[in-house]
């Protein structure tokens, strides 16, 4: 299994579904939205991919990417548009607002798997083979590849799952993560974890970091970021 989460939004419900099956047989997290407009009510930030359709109600695919690549929180996630048009001047709009990829209907399913891993490949792979060893934040220094956390020098004692809370708001300093983001990413594997779960660990979190505890912030109804001072 890998990490990458993708947002298929089309208005055609049968082929979301379809998409979701096989992506998801390929690895992929997948969620669904059947218009643009569900689609930007979702937490776009936390994907890796979105696939377009070009066609769709009042906000069109094209109009969708061109409001998402405007946006600091969201220009970067890469975009694949799939749709029945296939004009030259189509493609050249798609291109121009930023597409990744475009892929014209009908479509095998194992070109849509090859061109989804291309692209993420060529867009996060980069980026995770010049990944820092280290995290820090004033004294709190947090060690990835030796899976440790220091504070003025004093190495703390946290679990492997506090860990990986701290490592998950360090690297996305003051972005909010909702219980089930951090469920998500954190617990990925586990059949049964209770939302109380989260709390707790933020708790013992806070307490082991000693002065930098209070730099993790609860955002009622939201959820937990990291806040620097």
């Amino acid at each position: 299994m890998n990490d990458y989460r993708i947002l298929v939004v089309d208005d055609e419900e049968d082929l979301c579904e379809i998409l979701k099956f096989n992506l998801e047989n390929e690895g992929y997290e997948v969620d669904t939205a059947n218009s643009a407009e569900e689609a930007l009510k979702m937490d776009i930030c936390n994907y890796n991919l979105l696939l377009l359709d070009v066609m769709m109600g009042e906000i069109s695919g094209f109009k969708m990417a061109s409001m998402l690549k405007k946006d600091k929180k969201t220009a970067r996630i890469p975009i694949i548009f799939i749709t029945a048009k296939d004009t030259e001047n189509d493609t050249v709009t798609g291109f121009n607002l930023g597409a990744d990829d475009y892929i014209s209907k009908p479509f095998s399913l194992r070109e849509v798997a090859a061109r989804v891993k291309a692209v993420l490949r060529r867009t996060w792979q980069g980026e995770t083979e010049h990944a820092p060893e280290q995290i820090s934040y004033k004294t709190l220094v947090l060690d990835i590849i030796k899976k440790k956390v220091c504070i003025d020098g004093e190495e703390a004692p946290l679990t492997k799952k506090e860990f990986e809370i701290l490592l998950l708001l360090l690297q996305n300093k003051g972005r909010v993560f909702s219980r089930e983001d951090i469920l998500n990413r954190i617990w990925s594997d586990e059949v049964y974890v209770l939302d109380r779960t989260i709390d707790v660990n933020i708790t013992r979190l806070r307490k082991k970091i000693g002065i930098y505890g209070k730099c993790i912030v609860t955002r009622l109804g939201y959820g937990y970021c990291f806040e620097a001072e």
